[in-house]
């Protein structure tokens, strides 16, 4: 890891906590939470958007590479509109494929730029909002989800890498690495050879998605209950 990509992290964990340990003030004023959300909107918006006018202006367009197919990429949209619209069944795939995604490729990120290249920027904005996306609505629109969302994430999933591995075959495609592995080194290089890694990442996908559901939902719940008996025992 270099310093520059260290660094990237390091800011975007200070920014994650920070929102974690403002979340209290920021659920009691809904123009805090409105300018959050749009800060965020917009920075899914425009990070995208600038990488689409990147390829235009260096004639790097190619709908077998540059279009918004990848797992990161479809996550982001998704978060545009799920910070829209709230939606919960976008918020479903975001959360456990949208943080997942997002946070294998920002510790192995596929990527030969380095700081201050644009495309080095627009890669940890991108990937760090999709991320901080996801715990917004978790920890300041406080929305909770059940057991039941995990297979269904991995349903989801399933579905958008159905239909993403029918456009590779039809335009010789790789996105979402259905068809290889990545050029650089990246986590699939620990999940086996094409297409059993493919495989592999089912499984892993569902071990992480039952662990993120367990942390942030299942245990904290938990100790919600725990909390409100002691309150009635006290009382």
């Amino acid at each position: 890891m270099s310093l520059a990509h260290a660094g990237a992290v390091a800011v975007l964990i200070v920014l994650l906590l920070a929102m974690f340990m403002y979340r209290q003030k920021l659920r009691s004023s809904e123009s805090a939470r409105k300018t959050l959300r749009y800060i965020l909107l917009a920075l899914l918006l425009l990070s995208q958007l600038m990488l689409e006018a990147w390829y235009q202006i260096y004639d790097l367009w190619d709908p077998a590479y540059t279009l918004p197919l990848e797992l990161c990429s479809i996550t982001l949209l998704l978060s545009c509109v799920m910070l829209v619209t709230r939606n919960r069944v976008l918020y479903i795939i975001v959360f456990y494929a949208g943080i997942c995604g997002a946070l294998a490729a920002l510790i192995t990120p596929d990527l030969v730029y380095t700081f201050p290249h644009f495309r080095f920027i627009q890669f940890f904005i991108a990937h760090g909002s999709i991320i901080a996306a996801a715990l917004y609505m978790t920890w300041i629109e406080q929305v909770r989800l059940t057991i039941t969302s995990v297979p269904l994430s991995m349903l989801l999933l399933n579905l958008i890498a159905g239909i993403v591995w029918c456009f590779n075959q039809v335009f010789g495609a790789n996105y979402m690495f259905l068809s290889h592995k990545p050029e650089s080194p990246s986590i699939l290089d620990m999940l086996g050879p094409y297409p059993y890694y493919i495989l592999v990442e089912e499984w892993v996908a569902f071990v992480l998605f039952t662990m993120m559901y367990i942390v942030f939902f299942y245990l904290p719940s938990r100790a919600a209950g725990k909390a409100v008996s002691k309150d009635h025992v006290s009382l």
